[in-house]
């Protein structure tokens, strides 16, 4: 049994996330909290698996307290935010303070049938990420990183991830150089979050990092996350490149999919391309990247040991679709002996 404590100083929220919850048979809620003061009695007392935390509380900010968690009590914790741009940013700040994931809050027009099974599907992913101790020091701006001699122009690099998957591409884009060939990443977080990610990426990388908007070309030196809600897609013509948004099916529960974003681009690009599954819980991405790797991409898996929820990673390895695995520290550098063709890591 999964033991969640929701902390949220808005009522209804606490009975909306305690209902979903709980019509699960693996998850328990153990306690609620309107503000962290309360919900630190409650942490002690219950040693849940999960916590549900939101940001802006009166007597403690979410963020104040995650940080003060992370240092002394470790643990799990899911953002539960309001969409509003000081909450979304904000938000990404807690992922960088040790949050494996983050919702939307749900509202008064809020539909259980809509997003109840991701609710729960992020939770019990929570429920299973190891985590470390952690402190947050501040950014001294971007990395210096030479550019690089690269083989070819035309290359594609796809990057998929789930939970804990924010802080893992950070650390994959943050030391590749402004030179290196187009990124496309499809990262599962919801509507108005990808926006503030790929700013707050922006700020810390040589490429420029931006949300992907439909029929954008693709170049050198340019990374386009795939935004909340919508698959992205690679889509060639002639020697060009560019992106496809579309709202089609969920796949494993999830748009954007790693799966959809693989596979296009190993239509699209197959061995002119390489892919990259990080941390995340479940399958998604592994019969993408199968398909990249049939296609002649080389691929690349995130180890087991430098993985949030060594789930998408361990499915991909099982499957026969990496060339290598690579603990998260190793991936750039690896990313840039693949197009720079210094080495090979077959």
């Amino acid at each position: 049994m999964i033991k969640v404590v929701i902390v949220d100083d808005s009522a209804v929220v606490r009975k909306i996330l305690k209902r979903v919850l709980e019509e699960d048979g693996e998850i328990k809620v153990v306690g609620s909290a309107p503000d962290p003061y309360v919900a630190r009695d409650i942490i002690v007392k219950e040693k849940p698996d999960v916590i549900t935390l939101d940001i802006e509380m009166p007597r403690m900010d979410g963020l104040t307290f995650l940080a003060k968690l992370m240092r002394h009590f470790p643990m799990p914790v899911i953002i539960i935010s309001s969409l509003t741009r000081n909450s979304r940013d904000m938000a990404i700040k807690a992922m960088e303070l040790g949050a494996v994931d983050v919702i939307s809050k749900p509202g008064s027009s809020f539909s259980v049938g809509d997003v109840a099974e991701e609710i729960v599907e992020k939770i019990k992913a929570a429920s299973r990420a190891i985590i470390k101790k952690k402190t947050l020091s501040e950014s001294s701006g971007k990395k210096k990183i030479e550019p690089i001699k690269i083989d070819t122009t035309s290359k594609i690099v796809a990057i998929g991830a789930s939970t804990g998957g924010t802080e893992a591409i950070k650390e994959v884009l943050e030391n590749l150089p402004s030179n290196f060939p187009g990124v496309l990443v499809a990262q599962h977080m919801p509507p108005g979050f990808t926006q503030s990610f790929a700013e707050r990426l922006d700020e810390l990388c040589n490429m420029h990092v931006k949300e992907a908007e439909e029929g954008e070309p693709v170049s050198v030196g340019k990374v386009l996350i795939a935004p909340g809600n919508y698959h992205l897609l690679l889509k060639r013509s002639g020697a060009r490149y560019s992106v496809r948004l579309n709202q089609g099916p969920r796949v494993h529960y999830q748009r954007p999919s790693c799966d959809v974003l693989f596979k296009s681009v190993a239509s699209e690009a197959g061995k002119n391309s390489i892919g990259v599954i990080l941390t995340g819980m479940g399958a998604d991405g592994a019969a993408g990247l199968k398909m990249m790797h049939e296609s002649g991409a080389y691929t690349i898996g995130q180890d087991e040991k430098s993985s949030v929820v060594y789930g998408m990673p361990k499915a991909a390895y099982d499957m026969g679709a990496v060339n290598k695995q690579f603990p998260l520290k190793q991936i750039s550098r690896a990313l840039i002996n693949v197009v720079s063709k210094q080495e090979y890591y077959f």
